[in-house]
C-alpha cells in the first residue's frame, strides 16, 4: 500500500498509426485493433483515475485519431475535471474533428514534428506528412487550443534545432518540447543511427540555451539532455509508482510508458481489476516502490533518493535485470554498455521503421 497519489494518466488508445518513426517508444510487439478497449472501458478507466487523485489526461497513441471515439472521452474527461491534452501526430486532425475537441473541453493539443527539413522530416516519418501537420497546427491555433510542438532529436535532425525552434514559434506554439531519443522499444532497436555525437548534443544544448533568452516570455522552449551523455541517471517519473499512470491500448496498467518492456513483470489489467486495486495492491506498482528492492551501488547510495537508481526499463533492456542500477550512471557496473554504445553508433546505419507487426521492417 502507498499514501502516493497519481497527478497523471496517459491513455494509450490505440497503437495504430499512420507514421513510421523509428524512435518510437512504444513496444515491439504492438497491440492490435481488435484487442483494444471499449469506450465504455475507457470512461470507467478515466473515471476510476480521477478518484484516485489524478488531474491530468494524456489522449495518446499510436495515433489517437485513428479511433472514433476521442472526443467522446475527451468529453467525458471534461465533465470529470480533467486537464486533458491530445497528442497527436496532426495526421487526421481535420477542421470537423477540431470543432468537436472544442465542443468536448479539450483544452491542450500536442503535435509532434519530425523535422524542420522537409524531406528529411517524412523520411524520418516513413511517410508523407509535413503538409498536415501545418495544416493541423493552423487549426490548433485558429481554435485556440493551448498548443505544444514536441520534436523527439536525434543524430539526424539534431543539427537544425535552431530551425526547428523557429519553426515552432512560426507555427505559433505556446510550447516547444525538444526531447532526445529513449532507447527502448523501437527507440533501442535504431539506436546506433539515432545516437548523436557529443558535439552535436553541446551545440544543440548552446542553441537552445540562447534560444530560451530570446523566447523568455513567450514561447516556452523545454531541452532534454540524452541520457546516455549525462553523469547521473535522471528521477523516472519522480520514482515507480509515484505519480503516473500508463494504460495501454489492450487495458494493461503501467507505471511508465515503457515498463512493458521489462517481460519479468506481470501487468495488471483494467478488465480484470480496479484501478484503486492496481495502484494501491498490485504486485506491479509495489515492484520497485521505495528502496527495499534496490541493490548496489543504489543501496548505499547518497542519490538514492534523488534519481532512485534511473530507469527500471532502462536497467532492465540493458543489463536483464530491473534491478540493477542504470547503466547511464557511471557507478554502475555496467557503464561500460553506454560507453560502447556511443562508440558503435554509426550515421550510416539504416532505420528499422515501425510497423503494426512484431516483425522489425528495415529501411
Amino acid at each position: 500500500m502507498t499514501s502516493e497519489r497519481p497527478t497523471t494518466l496517459l491513455a494509450e488508445l490505440t497503437h495504430r498509426c499512420p507514421l513510421h518513426c523509428p524512435y518510437c517508444s512504444n513496444p515491439l510487439d504492438l497491440v492490435r485493433a481488435e484487442k483494444e478497449i471499449s469506450t465504455e472501458d475507457w470512461k470507467r478507466v478515466i473515471t476510476e483515475a480521477r478518484a484516485l487523485g489524478v488531474l491530468q489526461l494524456g489522449l495518446s497513441g499510436g495515433e489517437p485519431l485513428v479511433r472514433k471515439d476521442t472526443e467522446e472521452l475527451a468529453a467525458h474527461a471534461r465533465g470529470l475535471g480533467l486537464y486533458s491534452t491530445l497528442v497527436t501526430s496532426g495526421l487526421g486532425l481535420t477542421r470537423q474533428r477540431a470543432e468537436k475537441f472544442k465542443e468536448a473541453g479539450l483544452e491542450h493539443i500536442q503535435i509532434s514534428l519530425q523535422d524542420a527539413d522537409d524531406d528529411n522530416a517524412e523520411r524520418i516519418a516513413g511517410v508523407r506528412s509535413v503538409k498536415q501537420k501545418r495544416a493541423a497546427a493552423a487549426l490548433v491555433r485558429e481554435l485556440g487550443f493551448a498548443f505544444t510542438v514536441n520534436v523527439v532529436l536525434h543524430r539526424a535532425n539534431l543539427d537544425r534545432i535552431q530551425q526547428i525552434i523557429d519553426l515552432a514559434s512560426e507555427m505559433g506554439a505556446d510550447r516547444v518540447e525538444l526531447a532526445n531519443t529513449q532507447y527502448y522499444g523501437w527507440g533501442l532497436v535504431n539506436r546506433d543511427a539515432l545516437m548523436p555525437t557529443r558535439e552535436q548534443v553541446d551545440r544543440a544544448f548552446e542553441i537552445a540555451e540562447r534560444a530560451k533568452q530570446a523566447h523568455r516570455g513567450g514561447m516556452q522552449i523545454l531541452f532534454v539532455l540524452p541520457d546516455y551523455y549525462e553523469k547521473y541517471p535522471k528521477a523516472c517519473y519522480g520514482g515507480w509508482g509515484k505519480v503516473y499512470l500508463v494504460v495501454t491500448p489492450d487495458g494493461k496498467v503501467l507505471p511508465c510508458h515503457g515498463a512493458t518492456n521489462i517481460t519479468t513483470l506481470e501487468y495488471p489489467n483494467v478488465r480484470e481489476h480496479s484501478m484503486e486495486w492496481i495502484w494501491q495492491q498490485s504486485p506491479l506498482f509495489e515492484a520497485f516502490r521505495g528502496d527495499s528492492w534496490m541493490k548496489s551501488p543504489c543501496s548505499t547510495c547518497e542519490r538514492k533518493c534523488v534519481d532512485f537508481g534511473g530507469c527500471r526499463c532502462q536497467a532492465f533492456a540493458l543489463t536483464g535485470d530491473a534491478a540493477m542500477a542504470d547503466p547511464i550512471c557511471t557507478l554502475s557496473p555496467h557503464h561500460h554498455l553506454i560507453e560502447s554504445a556511443l562508440a558503435e553508433a554509426n550515421a550510416t546505419t539504416p532505420f528499422v521503421y515501425r510497423k503494426l507487426s512484431s516483425e522489425p521492417q528495415p529501411a
